[in-house]
């Protein structure tokens, strides 16, 4: 399988933990992986992800504007290119910094792909 993020659609995430946050599936069930999804997150000017915590790690790769990634309380400065591994039980939440809409990666167990 190969594709582009270009040609599938975005869904909003729909909170009120969260702002200006939308997804695209990228890898699933629905295409192979049985354990696990790959996402891309993309989070507009002024918006942010909830901020939350559960019982699975995650990790994330950065790949457009500029945000912030805030674990257990510290905050941590992301770009394009920088990459994190989120672990279980641990209060996180990614925020828009820029103008440019904030773009990054996110695997997650099947089990942790909630929306």
């Amino acid at each position: 399988m190969v594709n582009n993020t270009k040609n599938l659609d975005r869904k909003e995430i729909e909170s009120d933990l969260v702002k200006n946050a939308f997804m695209k599936v990228l890898v699933s069930k629905e295409e192979g992986w049985e354990d696990h999804v790959m996402r891309v997150m993309e989070v507009e000017e002024g918006g942010y992800t909830p901020k939350h915590k559960h019982p699975w790690p995650h990790i994330n790769y950065m790949i457009e504007g500029v945000g912030e990634l805030m674990i257990n309380g510290e905050i941590n400065n992301v770009e394009a290119g920088s990459y994190a591994f989120v672990p279980q039980d641990t209060i996180h939440q990614f925020r828009n910094i820029g103008k440019e809409t904030f773009k990054f990666i996110c695997i997650v167990p099947s089990k942790g792909h909630i929306y």
